[in-house]
């Protein structure tokens, strides 16, 4: 479990199929910043631009760190099939405090920048998210954008899915990769954990009236 409070932005360095076809994932190598790792152990959960990953070995001289990333996660996922930037946030411990909202690390669908501009001394982010996940944002809800987490502020719904816009402060834009973001990039998405029971509950008693 996590919060969509990004700790820090590492760098996939290294990326490795599993296997010779498409079947397989990858392995990926992570350098993150100095001391970031920590007391990190081998089997902890770091969630990678909102994916949650097992870590699977650890070179702390070096400051690396490598997951392997399923076929299936590659194919839900973006971000995580080339070398580049990345947010990363430790799993949350008992007693940790919650400062975003429970995100659980795995990606409900890939969105794609439509707006991203200047707002007096934020931005302004919007994104197109695919139908099946349109009925899982509301105003004033949370969403996880790579793993960072926002509050929505507009949802317009169309017949292919719905756009939402999130305000991003300054500390957001320097502090993660959305720093990064242009019109057209697709964006990993996790809808609000509640909502997602909320659905399934309401979902289960419309179907047996």
């Amino acid at each position: 479990m996590f919060t969509g409070i990004v700790s820090t932005v590492g760098r996939i360095v290294e990326v490795h199929a599993l296997g010779a076809d498409a079947s397989f994932g990858n392995a990926l190598t992570i350098e993150a910043p100095a001391d970031w790792l920590g007391a990190t152990a081998i089997g902890d959960s770091i969630a990678l631009a909102g994916a949650c990953m097992t870590v699977v070995s650890i070179e702390t001289s070096r400051r690396r760190f490598q997951v392997e990333v399923s076929a299936e996660s590659l194919a839900a996922t973006h971000g995580l099939s080339a070398t580049g930037d990345v947010n990363l946030e430790k799993a949350l411990r008992a007693g940790d405090r919650l400062d975003g909202h429970l995100v659980s690390g795995h990606v409900d669908g890939v969105g794609t920048v439509t707006a991203f501009q200047r707002a007096g001394e934020s931005w302004r982010l919007c994104i197109a998210a695919p139908l099946s996940l349109a009925r899982f944002l509301a105003l004033e809800g949370s969403i996880a954008v790579d793993g960072v987490s926002l509050t929505v502020n507009r949802v317009l719904d169309g017949a292919a899915g719905c756009e939402f816009e999130v305000n991003l402060i300054p500390h957001t834009v320097q502090h993660t990769t959305l720093r990064g973001l242009s019109v057209g990039r697709p964006v990993n998405l996790e809808v609000d954990l509640i909502a997602r029971y909320v659905e399934r509950m309401l979902g289960g008693a419309a179907r047996t009236d």
